[in-house]
């Protein structure tokens, strides 16, 4: 089984790391490409491309005239699962997880990048902000979707393809998985659905529908799962598993606080 999940836009390089094992990415020749149409826009063209503030948009101007490709343990580069930092990576809490359980989730963990295409948790990236639904025109096409046309979809088909259980585990948002052609991927896409009990009915609060997805991944790794059918025992932070609300593609589970 396969889990996908979403970068986030929040990092941190500060944190000491708690292993120095790393991988490179299978797609920084094309990282490479996108940084390169990057650097073609001063912080002014970022903020419009982006709807980013003044300070972001400097910032991030430094980053892409900063930017190499990422092949050595650094200050700047350093592993995906540990550089990200959002709501699904507080409920995953990377940090905390011991080398077993590290190797389950470089294993098993696949993460969607606009610049970076997949990556395996244990990837090398530097700072970068391109979130997937950004409209950069390139040699590919009009944006990202098009630029990465079908390589997405085939990284994670080579990856599925070491598993017996074919199962693609998608708890990313809808931005990135777009990125993804169901059509085409060699395994059974599961979608999970999380509610949370507000004003007289279940519904889906996007900020806890993220830390969610998070939670969910830990659960996996911690209970080393690799089937979609133990999805049903996830019972993190309060969640249930409702069988009635459910169907094969989509498992709800449902939170009601005090």
């Amino acid at each position: 089984m396969i889990i996908l999940l979403s970068p986030a836009k929040t990092l941190d390089y500060e944190t000491p790391l708690p292993t120095e094992r790393f991988s490179i990415s299978d797609h920084l020749e094309k990282s490479e490409e996108l940084m390169n149409e990057l650097r073609k826009r001063d912080p002014e063209d970022l903020s419009q491309l982006m709807r980013l503030s003044e300070k972001l948009s400097n910032l991030n101007f430094e980053r892409n005239m900063n930017w190499e490709p990422p092949k050595t343990l650094s200050n700047e580069a350093r592993q995906a699962i540990f550089a990200f930092k959002g709501d699904v990576y507080t409920g995953l809490s990377a940090y905390s997880l011991n080398k077993s359980e590290i190797n389950f989730m470089d294993k098993h963990v696949r993460i969607l990048s606009g610049l970076y295409g997949v990556l395996k948790p244990l990837d090398l990236i530097r700072p970068y902000r391109l979130e997937m639904g950004t409209k950069l025109r390139n040699d590919r096409g009009k944006d990202l979707y098009q630029f990465w046309g079908s390589d997405i979809t085939n990284s994670i088909n080579d990856s599925i393809s070491t598993f017996k259980n074919k199962t693609i585990l998608n708890l990313a948002s809808v931005e990135y998985f777009s990125s993804v052609n169901p059509e085409l991927l060699k395994g059974n896409v599961v979608s999970p659905i999380f509610k949370d009990y507000k004003k007289g009915k279940y519904k889906i609060i996007s900020f806890y529908a993220k830390k969610a997805r998070g939670l969910m991944t830990r659960y996996l790794i911690e209970n080393k799962i690799d089937n979609s059918k133990d999805l049903s025992g996830f019972n993190y932070d309060g969640y249930k598993y409702s069988a009635s609300d459910s169907t094969d593609q989509n498992p709800v589970f449902l939170r009601k606080t005090s």
